[in-house]
Formats: structure tokens, C-alpha cells, sequence
């Protein structure tokens, strides 16, 4: 499966599978076989950060 383009669509996709199938970033990437360091740019760019303690974009 490939992550969504849309940046906002993106946000919502990560942050859901984050709360409800992975405890880490890290380990969504590893499942999905994709660099989270591209997500974290891409969700930057609309000014979101990864915060590990609440494992979610805020």
C-alpha cells in the first residue's frame, strides 16, 4: 500500500494507524516499508512535528 500525496491526508492516515496498530513511528515505517524521516518532512511542511510521547503528529 502507498501512503496518501496529500499532506492533510497523510496527517490523518499516520496519526490514526499510530493510535490504533503501532506504539512507535518507527515500527508504522518498518510495517509499511517507508522512511518515516520522509513523513516527518512532509507532515512538517504543514507544520506538524512527530511527538513520541503521545505517538502521534501534533
Amino acid at each position: 500500500m502507498s501512503l496518501p500525496n496529500d499532506p492533510v491526508m497523510l496527517l490523518s492516515y499516520v496519526n490514526t494507524q499510530l493510535r490504533d496498530h503501532y506504539p512507535s513511528l518507527k515500527e508504522l515505517a518498518l510495517s509499511l516499508n517507508v522512511n518515516s524521516d520522509d513523513i516527518v518532512k512532509k507532515l512538517a511542511a504543514i507544520d506538524y512535528s512527530y511527538d513520541s510521547q503521545l505517538n502521534k503528529f501534533i
